[in-house]
């Protein structure tokens, strides 16, 4: 009977059995349960069977309760005062139900019946609440009281606020239980819900002020705002790191939830002494921890920075009558002064914490693709990123605060690093990374000044240092710091200039991730500072492109593929402005930039024109797979002005996407489904799906005047409907590539009413196969399904402008 009821619980299929059926199993389980649970020494051998026991009442009760088992709150608490073991277990009950019902109910019942047993919880929670006060007053059972604790911790997210603040709850947590090693944490988890408490009306801040100047109290007899947690953190027992996260979690809620309800005169010390305790705890080896702290800092800085701002902007509306006298404005002036005088001592520590811990920021990976082919990948959305994200806001708004303290830290840190007080790889990286994050929070003269003194500190680091790893990770500094400030960087072009050519001459070092950084650093800075490239500076004879595109290949020679394309990526930026003030002629550089790949190309496709199969050699595959990404990085870059490239090679591409989909189809009809696996096909494959995507990438990017649309339905268009879309009709499923579904889905939004005659064309190569192959499961081709809604959607929208064209 046990064994079903555990299936059926869960279930709807508890209703349909016969009410008789019901009350026998409900009956039985809560006599199992009274049975365990009143004898001590069975409770504890039948531990785990108990609470399977306890999982099973409470699915009942998701069923039965309130309607047909509306006694079950007062029969539960009177069984509780017949025996402490009994009482131990109805709390586990209790503690179980409450998270039921208002932390898992969303997904697995409905709004009424959530709302019902809500409400008939709530009306009865007077006798469940006073039998936790019998508990806490009463008993000397540590078990009990620490489940008792932990159940009441469940129900005070939603209890009325009269039975937190209109009885002594508040006080028996702080003085009773808070200050017992064995009680602390599940006490302490209690006063954050009660802190964390929001939305409640001015008449509520007295008591939580009452609240938590009690509690520093209390603290301070644990250990004072001065204490240094990182050692007793390490060392300490799992309930000693326990507590420092608990602690954690208590200062961040409160903070956030009642900052301004403890600001006034008489808690003001109390405050800063509370935002001490959670600098020690940020300041704790656990990344966890610091997160959490991170949110309350960032609310604090945030509100400060805000503050400033709206006074700024109130000063600068309202003209001179600010100076006048004007009443509102000098009172805001001076309780913006009188905050920032409050919390300057913590936020200097704040700011101490934030920078010595300063995540990871965004970075390019090089891995190893599916052909065996090096690949850039960025990384996105990890925590650490998020975490990056929300520090180096932190910063930024705590920099606008007081510039002048960021600074001085920044510098005081590096310092550190020269004199080899603090030397390691590590805390050099960490600054390095803090350092760039609050690139434009200064003022430029302030920025100046400050990213003047870092760069000539960082060289002599450089020169100071032995070892060719100690002068990698400083020089992988220098350029990560000097690529997070474009704004310096187009202030001063010869020390831009300058930057640039010590990045050409780092694509030479051959110590592992230098050449990587070098060119990441060379991209980053072409993107945000392309102008500088292309315009003619001071006492310069051309614009700087001109001469990089007649020295790239000496610059490039050492670098492997994928950091070439992220050259040529670089440069490409550059000729993508097309400004008033460039004056240089874009074609041309894009002709001679492209001249290495080209003449590449031609040498390949000429030994493919005596014979064809060439061009389906490993070591050819692989050449021409590496011009196609060249090609797609710069097409990408540039813009529309890549017409021009894709023009000299255009009929050649298609001709050798042509000749790969026939040898992959020839090999499969030869050798079945497994031919996918094979090294050459992979190869091939993978360079027809470079083709596909350069073209994703011209359509794209195309524009007038190089590539207009009409111009490109017309030209562009038709030599490639066969080699691709019937390729793609007439491949087996498991050989077809997304690309092309992304590739048409690309020319109908882009092309648009140009390119409507062919839509009907379009969908009859695509749709009924690609249907198919996604219809005969839910889990066969996740990528050609996304690409398929994808192109229903735009096709769509072509489909009614051919309808209103038909009218």
């Amino acid at each position: 009977m046990l064994g079903a009821s555990c299936q059926i619980m869960p279930t709807v299929r508890w209703k349909i059995l016969p009410a008789e059926q019901r009350r026998g199993i409900k009956d039985y389980i809560v006599g199992k349960v009274i049975q365990l649970s009143s004898d001590e020494q069975r409770a504890k051998e039948e531990k785990v069977f108990l609470g399977k026991l306890n999982l099973i009442l409470v699915q009942i009760l998701k069923q039965e309760w309130p309607h047909n088992w509306p006694s079950f709150i007062p029969d539960l608490v009177g069984s509780s005062k017949t025996s402490e073991v009994l009482c131990e277990n109805n709390m586990q009950i209790l503690k179980l139900l409450s998270e039921e019902i208002f932390d898992f109910s969303k997904d697995q019942m409905v709004t009424q019946k959530v709302k019902s047993m809500k409400e008939s919880l709530n009306s009865e929670f007077a006798a469940v609440y006073h039998l936790c006060e019998f508990i806490l007053e009463k008993s000397q059972r540590p078990a009990l009281l620490k489940v008792t604790l932990q159940t009441l911790q469940r129900f005070l997210t939603w209890i009325p606020l009269g039975f937190i603040f209109r009885t002594n709850l508040v006080d028996t947590l702080l003085n009773k239980f808070f200050p017992e090693p064995i009680f602390r944490n599940d006490a302490l988890d209690c006063l954050t819900e009660i802190g964390s408490l929001t939305d409640l009306g001015p008449e509520y801040d007295p008591m939580f002020r009452k609240l938590f100047v009690g509690f520093l109290g209390r603290l301070n007899n644990v250990f004072s705002p001065e204490t240094d947690l990182t050692q007793p953190f390490e060392n300490g027992s799992d309930d000693d790191r326990l507590f420092v996260q608990r602690l954690s979690l208590f200062f961040s809620g409160f903070f956030k939830a009642h900052l301004k309800a403890l600001e006034v005169p008489e808690t003001q010390q109390s405050l800063v002494a509370g935002l001490f305790y959670l600098v020690r705890v940020s300041e704790v080896d656990d990344v966890e921890i610091f997160r959490i702290c991170l949110e309350a800092w960032h609310m604090l800085a945030f509100d400060l920075y805000q503050g400033e701002n709206s006074l700024m902007a109130t000063a600068s509306s309202g003209g001179e009558s600010m100076f006048k006298g004007g009443s509102n404005d000098n009172g805001d002036n001076n309780n913006l002064r009188s905050r920032k005088y409050l919390y300057g001592p913590v936020l200097t520590a704040v700011r101490q914490v934030s920078i010595s811990k300063m995540a990871k920021p965004e970075e390019v990976l090089v891995v190893e693709d599916e052909n065996g082919d090096i690949v850039r990948e960025t990384t996105k959305d990890t925590d650490v990123i998020a975490q990056y994200r929300t520090m180096r806001e932190t910063l930024v708004y705590l920099t606008h605060v007081n510039c002048d303290d960021t600074e001085s830290i920044m510098l005081s840190k590096l310092t550190a690093q020269v004199n080899g007080t603090e030397w390691s790889w590590s805390k050099l990286n960490t600054l390095c990374w803090a350092i760039g994050s609050i690139s434009g929070a200064m003022t430029e003269d302030e920025e100046k000044r400050f990213l003047v003194t870092v760069i000539k500190d960082l060289l002599g680091l450089c020169e100071q240092k032995r070892g060719k790893d100690n002068k990698a990770v400083i020089a992988s500094n220098i350029m990560y710091v000097v690529g997070q400030y474009p704004r310096f960087l187009k202030a001063h072009w010869k020390f831009l200039k300058t930057v640039v050519n010590k990045l050409f001459e780092f694509m030479h070092e051959v110590h592992p991730g230098v050449q990587d950084m070098a060119c990441d650093t060379f991209l980053k800075i072409a993107t945000k500072c392309r102008r500088k490239f292309v315009t003619l500076q001071t006492d310069e004879h051309s614009p700087f492109i001109v001469e990089l595109v007649d020295a790239m290949p000496g610059i490039i020679s050492d670098l492997e593929p994928h950091q070439v394309q992220a050259f040529y990526e670089a440069v490409g930026c550059m000729l993508s402005d097309k400004g008033p003030a460039v004056t240089v002629d874009r074609a041309e550089l894009l002709e001679k930039l492209m001249e290495m790949p080209n003449r590449q190309w031609k040498t390949l496709m000429e030994r493919a024109n005596a014979t064809v199969d060439f061009l389906v050699e490993p070591e050819t595959i692989k050449d021409i797979t590496k011009i196609l990404k060249i090609n797609n990085k710069t097409c990408g870059a540039v813009g529309s002005i890549y017409a021009n490239q894709l023009q000299t090679f255009f009929m050649d591409v298609l001709n050798v996407y042509k000749v790969y989909s026939e040898r992959v189809s020839s090999v499969i009809e030869q050798r079945g489904p497994g031919a996918t696996q094979l090294s050459l096909v992979r190869q091939i494959r993978s360079a027809k799906k470079e083709v596909l995507k350069l073209f994703i990438a011209f359509i794209e990017c195309c524009g007038p005047p190089e590539s207009d649309p009409k111009a490109v339905a017309q030209g562009f268009m038709p030599p490639v409907f066969d080699p691709i879309l019937g390729d793609y009709q007439r491949d087996k499923p498991f050989s077809r590539d997304p690309e092309v579904l992304r590739l048409f889905t690309a020319v109908v939004e882009k092309l648009k009413c140009h390119i409507l005659g062919e839509v009907p064309r379009i969908m009859d190569c695509v749709f009924e196969c690609t249907l198919h192959m996604i219809t005969a499961n839910f889990e066969d081709y996740p990528e050609h399904r996304l690409r398929f809604f994808e192109f229903i959607r735009v096709s769509r929208f072509a489909a009614r402008c051919i309808e209103m064209r038909s009218y």
